[in-house]
């Protein structure tokens, strides 16, 4: 009998598929679906910290008048209301599935979040994933600096909270392993390979700076893959879910050897719809009987970094090592 169930921060998942934090988890109505349609696990649409302090700003820019009283009232409702709706909706989704319901929070600094971190543990998320990201792009900005603030809001809302914490994080490092690591040993029990943050683009018909594609590619899965056989090769007691570039069943299946604990999707379900998560389910388990396995244990990181028969091809970086190979 084959089985799918797999671990994730401490969570029983029935598969490893994993939706991740978009505007597919940001109503119970669709989360109950994707439970319906065999998903593992969700992650809930993020509340970002700029989102809130634009609403605020906003209205603010609205209204007219010195009343500074009035304001900070303003300030504090649309705060509260903000975080009200989110925590409405962490109960709702815990109410109406059985699946595990992670949070998500997409902050840059501490302070207010941590209290935040609270009620969403008080609501009954199962697990929170930190969003974490700054753009270092600052004459003046030192490479630490950026790397601690990571550690700081780990420390600070595991302190906070009991319910498993993963950190959510960019490619931008220079040492992702390293990073890792110490994010475990400030008390994270996960990471998610990797996030995909907005790219701008320019249109030069109109001469102006526009966005670019918001969906991965599935040549996006090529990173990750590297990473996810590194981490989850040479850190240890960490759990690694792969996210970005999985669009096809391959995919899965890929990150699966390479080491991961649990599998994230978002463009593949937003752009052929709920029933590749069937699919992929499927494909995988004929996988699976196919090669003999009757569980993800038997063959998760067999070709990870540590468990490879050569594990420099995980450290090929320049495409001559490639090219004279097949001379």
């Amino acid at each position: 009998m084959i089985s799918l169930e797999t671990k994730y921060l401490g969570l029983q998942l029935r598969n490893p598929l994993i939706a991740s934090s978009s505007g597919l988890t940001n109503s119970v109505d669709k989360i109950v679906k994707l439970e319906k349609d065999g998903i593992g696990a969700v992650v809930l649409k993020s509340l970002f910290e700029e989102q809130i302090n634009l609403s605020i700003k906003n209205y603010l820019d609205n209204e007219k008048g010195d009343y500074p009283e009035a304001m900070d009232y303003v300030q504090s409702y649309v705060r509260s209301q903000s975080i009200s709706e989110y925590l409405d909706l962490i109960r709702g989704a815990k109410d109406k599935t059985s699946i595990p319901v992670i949070a998500s929070i997409n902050c840059h600094s501490t302070g207010e979040w941590i209290e935040f971190a609270k009620e969403i543990e008080e609501a009954g998320a199962d697990a929170i994933e930190l969003n974490v990201f700054q753009l270092g792009a600052s004459l003046k900005g030192d490479p630490n600096e950026y790397e601690q603030i990571h550690y700081d809001i780990v420390k600070k809302i595991r302190k906070a909270v009991s319910v498993p914490i993963s950190v959510k994080i960019g490619m931008q490092f220079n040492n992702i392993v390293r990073v890792v690591d110490r994010l475990k040993a400030e008390g994270a029990a996960g990471v998610v390979l990797f996030n995909r943050f907005y790219q701008p683009d320019i249109d030069i018909e109109k001469m102006e700076i526009t966005s670019s594609e918001v969906f991965s590619v599935p040549s996006d899965l090529y990173p990750t893959l590297r990473w996810t056989a590194f981490v989850s090769g040479l850190t240890a007691n960490i759990d690694v879910s792969a996210s970005t570039g999985v669009h096809d069943w391959d995919s899965v299946i890929k990150l699966l050897l390479a080491g991961a604990d649990s599998i994230q999707m978002c463009s593949a379900l937003y752009k052929n719809g709920n029933g590749v998560i069937s699919q992929f389910i499927v494909c995988l388990e004929e996988w699976m009987e196919q090669k003999g396995y009757e569980s993800l244990n038997e063959f998760r990181g067999k070709l990870n970094y540590k468990n490879s028969e050569d594990p420099t091809l995980y450290e090929r970086v320049q495409f001559m090592k490639y090219f004279s190979s097949r001379s």
